[in-house]
């Protein structure tokens, strides 16, 4: 029967990273995967989590299933990390939490439960947005739409244009957001323009679907969390998935968690368990060794601390690359204005070149990004700076 299946096209980033892999010149750059690089270009492993990581193995007596729901003292620490210790969501007793399979498996586990919940709904993505919102989401047979989100010719979101279309959403519709560190684009929703969204999502009734995948990368764990703590506290229901991939470094140990806030307790009980029943058809059990890391930092005043350091560390880093690209193609490409790079946070930004000039600059110089001109701002550094910023003159 398997000699009837075509060949798909490969995933546009797995691809990039296959032409990068293949590509022996000295010279290349990887500016396409999305993953934290330090200064000499590694992705490092967090001392936090190599002392979790032993204290977790030393410790550790059995191999044994954990649950459908997850390791249980990691949810609750991702729950007080995400809405804050003191949030009124836990006096209320209004929040559940189930552990994915990384952050995409807990996208997934929550398109399952709008699927379980309101299978009509549409859900509603940003223009542009992650690429794998689409088959995450729209893959258990929801409808997707766009709304309007980024204009590239300004290197800013259009708010205005946002607005006006959310405005005119039939109740109970899904909206995606990002919490901060919009991917692809870097440009993010300020704390006024969350305060001007609250009022449209309660006055047309709309679910707001809240993907969490770089808090502490933008500006900072509470304020990366704003949105989303806003939105949990004036709004009868919020989906949040939260992925501990970046934050944490934690990328193949694949490690997230879907949070769920509803109006009352018993619907928050009888959500979590249609999604346990949900995690067990699709498989089974999730993976502990990261979740247990992670539930290890969280419950150790020391290595929070330590972890925190790490993370303004990383950062840090992030936002002053952002400076000192701008000023670099500033220098050699006067006559295109780049400082919205600086304005942006996490790791991505948009250049705003074509495909053919991304093409050109993989073809001629060497230098790897999606074709809508995604850059990893974190792929840079001393070594490769000086030559990508003359790689994108010379597409100019």
């Amino acid at each position: 029967m398997f000699e009837r299946l075509d060949a798909v096209p490969a995933d546009p980033i797995l691809g990039l990273m296959a032409l990068y892999r293949a590509d022996t010149d000295a010279k290349k750059v990887d500016l396409g995967v999305g993953v934290f690089k330090d200064a000499r270009g590694e992705t490092p492993v967090l001392q936090a989590v190599r002392q979790a990581e032993a204290a977790v193995l030393a410790r550790q007596t059995s191999k044994t299933y954990v649950a459908p729901a997850g390791n249980a003292a990691f949810n609750s620490a991702m729950e007080k990390l995400v809405f804050g210790a003191n949030h009124s969501v836990f006096a209320a007793d209004r929040v559940r939490s189930v552990q994915g399979p990384g952050g995409s498996g807990a996208l997934r586990l929550g398109s399952e439960l709008i699927k379980l919940a309101a299978p009509k709904a549409t859900v509603h993505v940003s223009t542009p947005s992650w690429a794998n919102h689409v088959p995450l989401l729209s893959n258990t047979g929801l409808t997707l739409a766009r709304y309007p989100y980024y204009d590239a010719g300004k290197g800013a979101i259009d708010f205005g244009a946002m607005c006006q279309q959310l405005s005119q959403l039939p109740a109970g519709d899904v909206v995606v957001l990002h919490a901060s560190c919009h991917n692809p684009t870097g440009a993010d929703l300020s704390q006024a323009q969350w305060q001007e969204l609250l009022p449209i999502f309660r006055s047309r009734g709309l679910l707001p679907y809240i993907d969490m995948a770089y808090q502490g990368l933008g500006t900072g764990l509470d304020e990366d969390a704003y949105g989303l703590r806003l939105f949990a506290a004036e709004l009868p229901e919020v989906l949040v998935a939260a992925s501990c991939s970046k934050n944490f470094g934690l990328y193949r140990e694949r490690v997230g968690v879907l949070h769920f806030v509803l109006d009352k307790p018993a619907a928050a009980l009888n959500a979590l368990s249609q999604e346990v029943r949900v995690a067990r058809s699709l498989y089974s059990m999730p993976p502990d060794h990261g979740a247990a890391i992670v539930a290890e930092i969280l419950g150790s005043d020391a290595l929070r601390d330590s972890w925190v350091r790490e993370l303004a560390g990383m950062r840090d880093r992030i936002n002053g690359l952002r400076r000192r690209v701008v000023a670099k193609l500033a220098e050699v490409a006067p006559r295109r204005d780049f400082s919205f790079i600086a304005k942006q946070q996490g790791m991505f930004s948009l250049l705003g070149l074509s495909a053919e000039q991304v093409v050109k600059m993989r073809n001629e110089r060497h230098v790897y990004m999606t074709e809508d001109s995604r850059i990893n701002i974190a792929g840079l550094g001393e070594g490769n700076l000086d030559y990508f910023a003359q790689a994108v003159a010379h597409v100019l």
